[in-house]
């Protein structure tokens, strides 16, 4: 199967990831306990709105994102549900370059459990250690790869409670597998969700979970799958924690923020499967 590269489009994942793979239902481990009660601290800092957007606001915000990219993509290159979970666990406290540029490596020698396995973790921290942490990673990914063979016939399991008994597998990134390789609408909150929801406010909230709990059910259905890109893309490259792009912004009329870098732009137009506006697309 061809990779598909998932490229920068309005021009999705600094995953937090971390579990356990024991027979018995693992006690999360404490990078995966800070993962779920600390706060995205750039957006915790922030002054926001007191009150989040209404209801018909939230629609016209996710219309005027599905307008500008109905099919929006992550950064990471993979070919399948297993080369997918492991470049988002090697995406941890990495950039997407960073572990694209490892994979292609990787990827190229063993792009299945059984291949992982074999190659064995000393040759896996080989292609990998251009990334952070990449010996803890190497060790996660034979791990996992091994559970799989062992446990689930070689494939990535579609429910997010197997993924995250498997290795180096936390929330986020169980959220982030289910709902590219599955098409299960989650959101997994990011630093950049976490930021851009405060900002407008979609939802305000103190931790990750807490987040994840007040954005799932008020997103509208007809754009709840890919919800979860739209946010992270919006913060990665418009709303950046810094300096906001407020000046490109297509949701800046409707954003509570009250530290805007400027004016809005003119709204986008057009039905929501149009793709089409008369603001530009970012990248």
């Amino acid at each position: 199967m061809p990779c598909r590269c998932l490229c920068k489009q309005y021009n999705a994942n600094s995953i937090g990831r971390q579990g356990g793979g024991g027979v018995k239902e693992p006690r999360p481990k404490a990078a995966a306990r800070r993962e779920a009660s600390a706060p995205a601290k750039s957006g915790a800092r922030e002054v926001h709105a007191p009150k989040p957007v209404d209801a018909a606001t939230r629609t016209e915000i996710f219309r005027r994102l599905h307008a500008l990219n109905p099919e929006p993509r992550s950064d990471l290159e993979y070919t399948d549900a297993y080369t997918l979970l492991v470049a988002v666990v090697l995406s941890a406290q990495a950039t997407d370059a960073g572990v694209n540029k490892a994979t292609r490596r990787l990827f190229a020698v063993a792009a299945d459990p059984a291949a992982m396995v074999a190659l064995g973790e000393e040759a896996v921290r080989e292609h990998i250690k251009t990334i952070g942490l990449f010996r803890a990673k190497a060790k996660n990914v034979v791990a996992l790869s091994r559970i799989l063979v062992e446990r689930h016939g070689g494939q990535v399991p579609a429910s997010r409670e197997a993924l995250e008994a498997l290795p180096g597998v936390g929330r986020k990134t169980a959220a982030v597998v289910v709902n590219i390789a599955f098409g299960e609408p989650t959101i997994a909150v990011d630093t950049h969700i976490f930021r851009v929801a405060h900002r407008i406010p979609l939802a305000i909230a103190k931790t990750a979970d807490a987040m994840e709990a007040a954005l799932t059910p008020i997103v509208p259905d007809a754009f709840r799958r890919h919800a979860h890109h739209w946010l992270i893309l919006h913060g990665r490259y418009v709303c950046k924690a810094r300096k906001p792009e407020c000046p490109r912004c297509p949701i800046s009329d409707l954003c509570r923020y009250p530290e805007k870098t400027a004016k809005a732009p003119s709204p986008v137009t057009g039905d929501s499967g149009s793709g089409r506006s008369r603001s530009a697309r970012a990248g």
